[in-house]
């Protein structure tokens, strides 16, 4: 039995709870659904690149600090 895992690509989440920001607030800046942000959060799916640093300046970060750099 195998044991599948989601790799943690974006480090949106970890953004939003350092600066104690929820899912919701991030949809309404951004003007995207509940159901994306949270594809987004989770890794389910990956923002495309102009989202992400549409994110990035919503949440006043560099682009890199949304980017998990550690995968191998």
């Amino acid at each position: 039995m195998s044991t599948a895992y989601l790799i943690e690509l974006n480090l949106i989440k970890r953004v939003l709870e350092e600066k104690g920001l929820k899912q919701t607030w991030l949809c309404e800046k951004l003007g995207k659904s509940y159901a994306i942000v949270n594809a987004y959060v989770q890794n389910r799916k990956q923002p495309r690149l102009e989202v992400l640093y549409e994110i990035a300046s919503i949440l006043q970060v560099d682009p890199k600090e949304l980017i998990n750099s550690k995968i191998k």
